[in-house]
């Protein structure tokens, strides 16, 4: 890949040191107008609440949506969908022993304390939700298997809430597959107790005319390890906002990402880490590709190190794949830091062409076009994938992104 900005591409960052009160404008693609980006302090700093009505119907002025098409969201972000004929969801576990998978009414006492919705339609999921899915992986458990939860939309209307609960000095993978149709908006709690492991995958492999907007909401323990890994393929629009804050010293968060984005499609994932605690580590890595007419791809990502987590090191990186003319992609990592007493910080971002020399190397040994085209997307995932750490899980997903590259052919 050729690492350049390239037409059809927008790539900006900012890095803040010491300051609360810097902002740079950036003009929203496509709308003619300008935004003011708020500092990430400032952002992070928007009151959360659980009542939709705290929060104002965005109007795509506004830094956190100037990049998402509102009227494609199907009403999720002005309280229409909540009216709406509700869908349903058929769910599917396969549990490890020891791990239990609970129903849930709206006043169960583990609900809410991983992080609060901090915009309109995650308040919007909390306060129409009906039941909520709590897993709970117990203390001192080591599994062997995935914890897998296989979701299935049928169309209509849908708010979840979902709770994965690792206990202290446990360690598992759960892996929240969502396929199906509709239109579906939830919050995901993951509570990562003391000294737990905690990898998270959440694969996002809808039919072409879905729309899912979720918050997934880590909180990490002392001492404790997160990893997440999203991937998301399917959907008409799919906006995710994962959020890491921490409990304690010592905790690490990595946060993985994969996305393909196809003609039409809008893609969207917007993270931030809270560095509040001393001596913590976090590192982001996404990756994505867009081929077709319109395929959209947006990447924000904040890291706030603030005054008092001394000893932090945090490292983020965004890399686009451009396959096609007629995809665009807006990528904007956000560094800020408050205390110049930390290991490290640093951020990257690129965005560049399917690169024609590497193509032409491989034909020129005997491999055909779409062949060699396959290899160099492969190679450009399969890093990603590894984070996995389940063989069948990544081999699934590497059988979906050949059928991605396959359906361009």
């Amino acid at each position: 890949m050729a690492e350049q900005n390239t037409t059809g591409s927008t790539t900006a960052g900012s890095i803040e040191v010491g300051t609360a009160g810097a902002g740079a404008q950036l003009a929203g693609p496509g709308t003619g107008r300008t935004a003011v980006q708020q500092p990430i302090d400032a952002r992070v700093a928007v009151k959360p609440s659980f009542d939709v009505n705290d929060f104002p119907v965005p109007h795509g002025r506004e830094e956190d949506w100037r990049f998402t098409p509102l009227h494609r969201l199907g009403g999720l972000h002005d309280g229409t969908a909540a009216a709406a004929e509700r869908g349903e969801d058929k769910v599917e576990f396969a549990l490890p022993d020891g791990v239990t998978a609970e129903t849930v009414g709206r006043d169960d006492a583990r609900l809410g304390k991983a992080g609060t919705p901090v915009d309109r339609v995650a308040a919007q999921a909390f306060s129409a939700f009906e039941q909520a899915l709590v897993v709970t992986v117990p203390k001192d458990a080591v599994l062997t298997e995935p914890v897998k939860i296989d979701v299935r939309a049928e169309g209509g209307v849908r708010f979840a809430h979902v709770v994965i609960d690792v206990k202290p000095f446990a360690e598992a993978v759960v892996v929240l597959n969502h396929v199906g149709t509709g239109t579906r908006a939830a919050n995901v709690e993951l509570l990562v107790g003391d000294g737990a492991k905690l990898t998270f995958v959440s694969v996002q492999d809808w039919e072409r005319d879905a729309v899912h907007v979720a918050q997934h909401n880590a909180l990490v323990g002392r001492d404790a390890s997160f990893k997440s890994v999203v991937v998301t393929f399917g959907g008409d629009l799919v906006r995710l906002h994962p959020r890491v804050n921490y409990a304690g010293p010592g905790g690490e968060a990595e946060l993985f990402g994969l996305y393909f984005a196809d003609a039409g499609q809008h893609l969207e994932h917007r993270l931030i880490i809270d560095h509040d605690t001393p001596h913590c580590r976090s590192n982001v890595a996404y990756k994505g590709a867009l081929q077709g007419q319109d395929a959209h791809a947006v990447w924000v990502g904040d890291v706030l190190i603030r005054a008092a987590a001394l000893g932090t090191d945090t490292y983020e990186l965004n890399r686009n794949l451009v396959l096609t003319d007629g995809a665009r992609v807006d990528s904007i990592p956000n560094l800020e830091i408050e205390t110049g007493e930390i290991v490290g910080a640093g951020h990257a971002s690129a965005t560049g062409r399917f690169d024609d020399e590497q193509l032409f190397y491989l034909m020129a040994r005997g491999i055909p076009a779409d062949e060699a085209r396959r290899l160099v997307v492969r190679g450009f995932f399969a890093e990603l994938l590894q984070q996995i750490g389940v063989a069948e899980v990544q081999e699934q997903l590497m059988e979906k992104i050949d059928a991605e590259l396959e359906a361009a052919v």
